[in-house]
């Protein structure tokens, strides 16, 4: 395989939809489809399992390949961009991924660390929903920034940035879009979405499996990225719990977001790869705790 077509593959894997895989590779939906059907004919085996018109799953083989190819091609490609960086006098990068929504918020952070330290190059990202912890146990974030807790016992838990209460959104023709608030008991008479490899501690800090009563919250369909969610909201096929900086970054007509009082507030922290800890990751750790959370 070419590199490219390894990175199609891989990225397509991700995103599990061939619209945003080519969005995301800046290419044509046809050159994803063209890469991938090449690859399976070289194969001799279907890669991916298209019978769903709205969302293709990865084989066996497909998943096989996957796992085999992802810390192949992430040294690669680490290699290639260390020598870029050599030539340009950056000794070191450090990617950072966002599951919140406020980059700008936080670029006090961002500023203040490039400014302290030239030779190392910052990078924010956002990773997908699905399992998000992989991304810094595979070596492709050296940080992530998380709701807590966070209690793998090979993650390191840093210094937090901020704390954001909670808001529901819902569709302007659901019956709740009239309130002023809305109780945690209510969200189980609605479904809620959910996102794979999330850990269950973790998941139920973002939204409880049960209300104060001991009624389930339902949790379908499952999403990778927050244009579905947002889209499944509108359309009133689900609701769902947001930090509320997210009501400044999706302001739309046909979305109605509502305090919830009763559900404690989620505070966002840096979190690293405990051996893969680095005197970038500490310096980076280091500006948070001397800036201090935001507002």
């Amino acid at each position: 395989m070419e590199l490219r077509d390894i990175e199609i593959f891989l990225t397509l894997a991700e995103e599990l939809h061939f619209g945003r895989a080519a969005d995301r590779l800046q290419v044509s939906q046809a050159r994803v489809s063209q890469a991938i059907g090449l690859q399976e004919r070289r194969l001799g085996g279907r890669l991916f399992d298209r019978s769903n018109r709205r969302r293709i799953r990865l084989t066996p083989l497909g998943r096989q390949l996957h796992d085999d190819l992802r810390p192949v091609y992430a040294g690669l490609r680490d290699s290639l961009e260390r020598a870029r960086l050599a030539a340009r006098g950056v000794t070191a990068v450090v990617r950072v991924g966002m599951l919140p929504f406020n980059t700008a918020d936080l670029h006090p952070f961002w500023k203040t660390f490039r400014t302290r330290h030239p030779q190392w190059e910052l990078r924010i990202r956002r990773p997908p929903f699905a399992d998000p912890f992989a991304r810094l146990r595979d070596g492709e974030l050296d940080a992530l920034v998380v709701w807590l807790p966070v209690e793998g016992p090979d993650l390191t838990v840093g210094p937090v940035l901020f704390t954001d209460p909670r808001v529901l959104a819902v569709s302007v023709e659901d019956e709740l879009a009239g309130r002023a608030s809305v109780s945690l008991e209510a969200l189980a008479d609605r479904r809620h979405a959910t996102a794979p490899g999330m850990p269950d501690y973790w998941e139920d800090r973002y939204l409880p499996f049960q209300t104060p009563r001991g009624h389930p919250i339902e949790r379908s369909p499952i999403v990778t990225n927050g244009d579905d969610l947002i889209h499944l909201v509108s359309t009133g096929e689900i609701v769902h719990g947001f930090p509320a900086h997210v009501t400044r970054y999706w302001s739309m007509p046909h979305v109605r977001w509502l305090p919830i009082p009763d559900m404690p507030p989620l505070p966002y922290a840096l979190v690293w790869r405990s051996d893969a800890e680095n005197d970038a990751v500490r310096a980076l750790a280091r500006t948070v705790r001397d800036l201090g959370p935001r507002p």
